[in-house]
């Protein structure tokens, strides 16, 4: 799990090296050890937590302090201490939190209190999240945990490398956070330590998140405007703790699963701020529990003083556990200056006859929140959203980058692993456990090292040393000089089998250099050998970028003699098409050879208009089958021959000529949103729809070239949630040519088709029973794409499979050719099997009547998104 949100809940720890303070002992009134209590010093805005023995330490210089001890579910205390120059022992005993029913009649058929509360919860919620302009800080995080099991095939192998199940994974870090609203968050980490690999389980996305967005890692938050389609609440009582009343609620998932939450949330009532929440969820069946404390920072704003996690699941056969501790200091705050106003937040359900009289006051003409909620202490729901959203507006329009949807900074210092124990023992807020400290002694140096590695060069050298050997069977990469790299492939994807050449196999180096004016180069041959025609052939390419990746252009140039595929798109992949050949018969790929020269430019135009153009000049010639070689006989069947066949051209064949043929491909994105990360900027997917343009055109006589012709084509392609019960994934186009002077077949228009068990193409605009080539036209076409992903349809209705991550999808593909017929395709699919794979059970049809029926089984759709 990478790449996750920008936070408004912020962990941070306060760490000094004074060598006095307070320590002592958490303990319940039975004597109970209280372990990650949190401890609260309010007077310099800085939290901490005890450990799992329930021991805490704070260093302070001399003074007086308040220090506030809050665990969920018992009272809090507060403590006046006078720290001198040594450590002041001071042990607290924390009684069970006594919850008293407001005096609310409740009787069959009338609402829960709890619904009231939470709409004015849900209603303050967007006013959090703007309340503070800035805020400067300081994180300590701790994750501790372990690998339980792994496959009983792997051990061995994971023993040698040194990955022992009894071994605690330990690390600790210490970063120094500067937020400014609205979306920019800058980190450096001024210290790390760590011992083992977390295995991906960081809880970054719940932590860099914010329980007062509508999403939170996913899933829809209990204060999302949302929250009553998927949320059940109940008053549980309210308690009181430093003078403000506290209200109890439980959340109740209203269908279990993951991508939502169940526990308890804490509100503050006139505040309609978060106390404390303790939610748990599931996401991929990996199980996340997660309690954060809040504490008002300078009595103005509440905030997370203090995070708990807990991950426990499995992976493919690896069950873990992880625990993370991340808590907050020197808190320094700014608040935005046009919400500093008190306000009473009017339910309209419950308080009719009070939001009856507001209606005649309140008004939205003006886009100033004060002029608006000065002139009365009071405002509805309604209104409190809609004003927000109106200054949401203004606040976006006066922004240099409204589509910046987050600017994060994040820095290591190059001191930050230098850091001997002496250091940590001296700012360390959280004594470590004696299980922690057995950690940090296996390999710490070891994984110090490897930690450099993996934060010094950016392009990674995949094995240590020099040549070797067995380099050109496992493929390696060198560094030759300043970052110049030399590198071999591996031969295990490089065998494959069809009719044409039998047995063959392409191999390839590469060197590449990037330059310090962000030029980057890449040059290298690629070879290919056909045993049964006996023919080496290949070609030579170089790749250049320069400039900003964002603003830089991208140019290749390759040329050679080389075998391809008619449709470029490359339908069938090799692997799979050596299955089909060798073991069911089937010699689905169909393939030419080409001499060529060929010429690529991509040039970013804006940050939402791409350009790409491409030339090519080429002599095609026909190949014929060359093998009939064949692991399994069925039934004396021979192979089809290398020609496609196609409906629409009784003869595919062509004769040895040549093409010239330009490309030029437009891509529009207009309402495209970006991430910033270091300065880079990054697209967020999904953010805009994708609208393509294609012009190709044949250009006869040029270079002696034998074909004519023009096409043009659009396209539109987007994806979007509905909610958290949906995903649309939407692709269509739509061309046709015209100028046809000479064509040959493979100038023809080709669609992503599919005859084999296994789709390898892009799952959204690619068919799964269309024949590779019999629909291809040289004339007008269009295809529709479209997939629906249900979070809860037919199986998924199983709460247990719906807590694997298991997700349904409905399928539907279109094709409208002359040859066609209104080609349909209809489809169910069952998404992230074993969190890996997905199976599609698909029906097609030709002018409505029923065709073939199959079942496809590939690599689960957007399986890269689920760990961003």
């Amino acid at each position: 799990m990478h790449r996750f949100f920008l936070t408004l809940s912020i962990l941070l720890f306060y760490l000094n090296t004074y060598g006095n303070g307070i320590k002592g002992y958490v303990r319940t009134d039975n004597g109970e050890p209280l372990p990650f209590t949190t401890i609260y010093v309010k007077s310099i805005e800085t939290g901490t937590t005890t450990n799992i023995e329930g021991y805490y330490e704070v260093k302070l210089p001399p003074g007086n302090y308040e220090v506030v001890f809050q665990f969920l579910g018992y009272e809090t205390q507060v403590r006046q201490v006078a720290v001198t120059n040594e450590f002041v022992q001071l042990d607290i005993v924390l009684k069970t939190q006594v919850i008293v029913l407001q005096d609310i009649e409740v009787k069959a058929g009338k609402e829960d209190p709890a619904y009231t509360i939470m709409r004015k919860a849900i209603a303050k919620s967007k006013y959090h999240t703007q309340q503070i302009d800035e805020y400067k800080s300081k994180v300590y995080i701790k994750g501790a945990g372990r690998l339980k099991d792994s496959p009983f095939f792997l051990r061995k192998r994971l023993k040698k490398e040194g990955i022992d199940p009894k071994r605690v994974f330990i690390s600790e870090s210490v970063s120094e956070v500067h937020y400014k609203r609205p979306n920019t968050f800058n980190e450096k980490v001024i210290s790390v330590r760590s011992s083992g690999d977390d295995n991906n389980t960081s809880p970054n996305d719940y932590v860099h998140g914010s329980f007062y967005e509508p999403e939170i890692a996913g899933a829809v938050s209990p204060l999302s405007p949302r929250a009553f389609s998927y949320y059940r609440f109940e008053y549980l009582g309210t308690f009181t703790d430093r003078g403000y009343a506290i209200s109890k609620i439980r959340v109740t998932p209203r269908s279990k699963g993951d991508d939502v939450f169940r526990g308890i949330i804490q509100i503050v009532e006139d505040y309609w701020s978060i106390y404390t929440v303790d939610f748990s969820t599931v996401k991929l069946g990996i199980d996340f529990k997660i309690k954060q404390v809040y504490a008002p920072i300078e009595d103005k704003a509440w905030l997370p003083v203090s995070h708990k996690f807990e991950v426990d699941g499995s992976f493919l056969g690896f069950d873990f556990e992880y625990n993370y501790l991340a808590t907050v200091s020197d808190y320094d705050i700014t608040l935005n200056p046009d919400l500093d106003v008190e306000l009473t937040v009017v339910d309209e359900k419950v308080e009719k006859e009070l939001a009856e009289k507001l209606k005649e006051t309140e008004s939205i003409k003006s886009t100033n929140i004060q002029e608006n909620l000065t002139s009365g202490k009071e405002v509805s729901r309604k209104n409190l959203n809609k004003l927000l959203r109106e200054y949401e507006k203004e606040e976006r329009k006066r922004q240099e980058e409204p589509e910046v949807i987050s600017n994060r900074t994040f820095k290591i210092d190059s001191l930050a692993y230098k850091s001997d124990s002496t250091y940590w023992n001296q700012i360390r807020p959280v004594p470590l456990s004696e299980g922690e400290i057995r950690g940090y002694q296996i390999n710490d140096s070891i994984a110090v090292v490897q930690r450099n590695e993996k934060n010094g060069d950016t392009l990674k050298v995949t094995k240590k040393g020099g040549f070797r050997l067995i380099d050109p069977i496992f493929g390696n990469t060198y560094k030759v000089g300043e970052r110049a790299h030399f590198s071999i492939t591996s031969i295990f994807n490089a065998l494959h089998f069809n009719t044409v050449e039998g047995v063959n196999f392409n191999y390839n180096f590469n060197f590449t250099k990037t330059f310090k004016n962000k030029t980057w180069i890449k040059i290298g041959p690629t070879f290919h050998y056909a045993f049964a025609r006996e023919r080496l052939s290949g070609f030579l390419q170089m790749d250049l970028r320069h400039g900003d990746r964002s603003k830089g252009g991208n140019l290749s140039i390759k040329g050679g003699r080389y075998i391809r595929q008619y449709n470029r798109d490359n339908p069938i992949h090799p692997l799979v098409n050596t299955f089909t050949t060798l073991l069911l018969e089937r010699n689905y790929m169909k393939i030419l050879e080409h001499d060529f020269i060929a010429l690529n430019y991509r040039k970013k135009i804006t940050d939402k208009l791409t350009i790409r153009f491409s030339a090519e000049l080429s002599e095609r010639r026909e190949l014929f089958n060359n093998t009939t070689g064949k692991l399994v006989d069925r039934d004396g069947e021979g192979y089809t021959p290398n020609a496609p066949v196609n409906e629409q051209l009784s003869d595919t064949s062509f004769p040895e000529h040549r093409a010239t043929i330009l490309n030029i491909t437009g891509i529009y994105e207009p309402w495209k949103k970006y991430s910033i990360r270091n300065g880079r900027r990054s697209s967020i997917d999904g953010s805009s729809p994708i609208f393509s343009f294609l012009y190709r055109k044949g250009i006869e006589n040029a270079f002696s070239s034998d074909v004519g012709f023009d096409q043009v084509e659009i396209g539109v392609r987007h994806g979007f949630d509905i909610g958290i019960r949906g995903n649309i994934q939407l692709k269509a186009t739509a061309g046709t040519f015209f100028n046809k002077e000479t064509m040959y077949f493979m100038d023809y228009k080709h669609f992503l088709g599919n005859l084999t068990p296994f789709l390898t193409t892009d799952p959204v605009g690619s068919f799964r029973l269309l024949d590779y080539y019999r629909y291809s036209t040289d004339d007008r076409y269009a295809t529709v794409h479209l997939h629906y992903q249900f979070r809860k349809f037919l199986f998924t209705r199983i709460p247990i499979v719906r807590t694997l991550g298991v997700r349904e999808n409905i399928i539907a593909n279109f094709l409208a050719t002359n040859s066609a017929m209104n080609y349909t395709e209809l489809g169910y699919g069952i998404n992230y099997i074993f969190r890996v794979f997905r199976i599609e059970a698909i029906t097609s049809f030709r002018d409505g009547k029923y065709q073939d029926f199959g079942v496809r089984i590939g690599i689960a759709t957007n399986l890269d998104n689920l760990f961003d």
